[in-house]
């Protein structure tokens, strides 16, 4: 399928797609192979992003910026990139999954802080939730931040920090007082801790199976002082933040594996017209034709899916739970076309110089973070009320027409629902009621990859956790 031929895009997108793909081809495939044995984008390709105008999309105007907040622009960047045959380290987070947190609560004076430099790609970012040894546990978070007049002693840890090698601003999930019995969630707070700040330490960077171009670290915080200037919005509001943006950074996911599946299904389609078996194109055998059919075939009924999610995205209408069925169908789908179009590379499809070797190590991680698949399908099955046995779903959980009302979608939102790019965590409700019947003898709904040494002590038979943080 043609881009033109998704009516989603303006001409000014189109216009935009062809200023990306030529710097693309110009400025980053030469490069990929350093970035892959540096393990990490190099900063000054963030400020030349910021150059053509891509980092301050949606930052205002007076910080400049574009102010041209729609994510169809994001959409485009994600699939060039994937068309090239490469990933662009941490920028679909920058800008899909971090930068909304700045946009949503960043208060005027921190604005005139950090936006010039956010637009301009000079300033980097990364959100830190997960910890060692707390799994998914987001409400039983240790990182702690006292109160010292006007400024927050932050001590703790954090594992699995997707941009934190590079982050100059890194917002730090911690406890700012103690919860109330029955309700842990409550008490967390956002802080954006500033690189170099006494205390504020940047551990091992974390070798991953796959997104080799993506740094992913380990941060510790040491009687760090951070003035309260840093708070991002209120103080213990914390928990409620981290699910304003799920549809879009679902979606994100679902836009990186169907241009990636498409990548893959371009690749051994190239591949098997250039390949001689016993004389004969490999393209022209039956099996060869039926693979590459069928694999296509699954890329467009999931850009269909998805391109209607976009639709409701733009339109302010995406519910939570059509973002999860998005994300679990197009990420399943991902690693079935994937796997099927390596099979036709035969041996080679297994040797690193081949791109779909880094496909499909790059694609497994996309059914863990954001949400597992098996998070997704609860999610799903919950908006549809199907609850456990003798729990009897809430009235207002489903209207007529099957969809959530705006007090059931938010709930939601906020229990069991919480899921990040790459290292946002949630143990919600629903999954709790569900852990006694699947075998859990604990918490391990793990709503994204990476849980230390306490994932591996503990397994659950349907959701288990699995080390494999990551932002394709």
């Amino acid at each position: 399928m043609v881009f033109d031929r998704r009516h989603l895009f303006t001409a000014e997108q189109a216009d935009f797609r062809l200023l990306i793909r030529d710097f693309i081809r110009r400025e980053v495939v030469p490069a990929y192979g350093e970035w892959e044995k540096l393990g990490h984008v190099p900063r000054e390709f963030f400020a030349r992003l910021g150059e053509l105008g891509v980092m301050g999309m949606a930052i205002p105007e007076k910080f400049g910026g574009s102010g041209d907040p729609d994510y169809r622009y994001n959409v485009i960047l994600q699939e060039e990139a994937s068309r090239a045959l490469v990933t662009l380290g941490t920028t679909r987070s920058q800008l899909d999954v971090w930068l909304p947190y700045f946009l949503e609560y960043c208060a005027p004076e921190q604005q005139e802080r950090w936006f010039p430099g956010l637009a301009a790609g000079q300033l980097l970012t990364a959100v830190a939730m997960t910890e060692p040894g707390t799994g998914s546990d987001l409400a039983g978070i240790k990182t702690r931040a006292v109160r010292d007049g006007d400024q927050y002693i932050l001590n703790g840890a954090k594992t699995f920090i997707t941009g934190g090698f590079l982050a100059d601003l890194v917002i730090v999930v911690a406890r700012t007082s103690d919860a109330p019995p029955g309700n842990r969630r409550q008490g967390l707070s956002l802080l954006v801790v500033e690189d170099g700040m006494p205390g504020f330490v940047k551990g091992r960077k974390l070798d991953k199976i796959g997104l080799k171009v993506q740094d992913t670290a380990e941060l510790s915080f040491a009687d760090v002082r951070v003035p309260r200037a840093n708070l991002l919005g209120e103080e213990g509001q914390a928990f409620g933040y981290l699910g304003h943006n799920l549809p879009q950074e679902r979606l994100t996911i679902a836009v990186g594996s169907v241009a990636q599946a498409r990548a893959a299904v371009t690749a051994a389609q190239e591949y098997a017209r250039s390949r001689l078996v016993s004389g004969q194109e490999l393209a022209t055998f039956q099996n060869t034709k039926f693979e590459l059919a069928a694999c296509l075939t699954e890329v467009e009924a999931a850009q269909a899916l998805l391109d209607r999610a976009l639709g409701e995205l733009i339109g302010g209408t995406l519910t939570p739970a059509d973002a999860a069925l998005v994300k679990l169908f197009t990420t399943e789908m991902q690693a079935r076309v994937v796997d099927r179009c390596l099979q036709l590379f035969g041996g080679y499809g297994y040797i690193l110089e081949y791109p779909i070797a880094r496909l499909y190590a790059d694609a497994r991680v996309t059914r863990i973070y954001g949400g597992t698949s098996e998070v997704m399908k609860l999610i799903i099955s919950k908006s549809m009320g199907l609850l456990r046995p003798g729990t009897a779903p809430p009235p207002e959980a489903v209207q007529p027409d099957g969809r959530p009302d705006d007090e059931a979608r938010e709930e939601r939102r906020v229990r069991g629902d919480i899921g990040h790019l790459p290292d946002r965590q949630a143990r919600g409700d629903d999954i709790r009621a569900t852990r006694s019947g699947l075998g859990c003898g604990r918490s391990q709904a793990q709503d994204v990859a990476g849980h230390g040494d306490d994932a591996q002590r503990h397994q659950c038979p349907l959701l288990s956790p699995l080390l494999a943080p990551g932002d394709p």
